[in-house]
């Protein structure tokens, strides 16, 4: 293996021009970890924060961004018994995906599907992560249950459709285009609904109300999602696009049940995480074998192009994954 690679680094707190290529030695595996020779990287929101100085990474991960990405195995530490050098495999990452090689821990590597490539395998981690600890650990989704994601077309939006219609829930989704609510439509939504000039709270209630919604925005749509929960429903919060803060009756969730939780991924455990893992092998991965569901991969730029992936990410102009392709010559 050589002993530097390259890598995109933060120059600066800023805009998507202060991340530029650098070059950096080789990290090296602890022993409950593996070092994955990256093929490709997703690009995700948390990225876009670190990048502005607004999320530092946690005590003693890479300061690169970079969350998830897909590769082949070329090292393991001593404690690490399942993976070893060839395994294609996708992972998440506590930071350091924007590079060559990345370390991280053990547990939060799962095998790269047989008839997936390893490019679609990058835009599995982050996501499916996410959706499956929310969703269904969080807020116990159930067959028959009604569902409402947010950002239907975001790559969080993508996958809780599928996960969400492949466990035998009823889905809504909200998008800010007709071409955004097709695609969500296209993947299992039962009904998009356009927020620029829908209701959501109405379309929702008249149909019997949520019984888990799925929430990125935050702001004033903590009140709403409330008001569009049935009874005994639950309102996950995964990050808070309008701000995080709100001025709620409690009477109305104490007289109808109302759960209100959340989460964010990665200052999680390692342990923690390795749970999520272990259940998505189970659970959803034979589904990924099969061709039931897949990443929705909206564009792939070179790894020297970050910031033009930022830009793009940040105008939300895209559906589904945004991916760095780090082998590329």
């Amino acid at each position: 293996m050589p002993e530097t690679m390259q890598v995109i680094e933060i120059t600066c707190p800023g805009g998507p021009e202060v991340l530029k290529p650098a070059i950096r030695p080789l990290p090296a595996p602890r022993a409950d970890e593996v070092l994955i020779k990256l093929s490709h990287a997703g690009v995700n929101r948390p990225d876009a924060l670190q990048r502005a100085g607004a999320y530092d990474p946690p005590k003693g991960a890479s300061d690169l961004p970079g969350l998830e990405g897909s590769g082949i195995v070329v090292a393991v530490g001593a404690q690490v018994s399942r993976w070893k050098p060839g395994d294609r495999v996708c992972a998440l990452f506590p930071g350091g995906s924007y590079a060559e090689y990345a370390t991280t821990h053990h547990g939060q590597v799962l095998p790269v599907p047989d008839a997936m490539s390893l490019r679609d395998a990058a835009g599995l981690p982050e996501t499916f992560f996410t959706v499956w600890s929310n969703v269904f650990m969080r807020g116990a989704l159930k067959k028959d249950e009604t569902f409402l994601v947010h950002g239907g077309s975001s790559g969080i939006g993508t996958t809780a459709i599928q996960l969400a219609r492949l466990f035998g829930a009823r889905v809504f989704a909200t998008a800010g285009s007709a071409e955004k609510c097709a695609a969500c439509e296209k993947l299992g939504a039962t009904r998009a609904i356009n927020y620029r000039n829908e209701d959501f709270v109405k379309v929702v209630t008249d149909a019997g109300g949520a019984d888990v919604i799925l929430d990125m925005v935050g702001g004033d749509y903590i009140k709403r999602n409330l008001r569009a929960l049935a009874e005994d429903g639950r309102l996950v919060q995964i990050a808070f696009l309008t701000g995080p803060k709100a001025e709620i009756n409690f009477a109305p969730l104490m007289m109808r049940r109302l759960t209100i939780t959340g989460s964010t991924l990665r200052p999680q455990s390692d342990l923690a995480k390795f749970e999520i893992a272990q259940q998505l092998e189970k659970h959803v991965w034979p589904a990924l074998e099969s061709g039931q569901i897949a990443p929705v991969i909206d564009s792939v730029f070179e790894l020297q192009a970050a910031s033009d992936a930022h830009e793009l990410m940040e105008s939300s102009a895209h559906i589904g994954k945004i991916l760095l392709d780090i082998s590329a010559e």
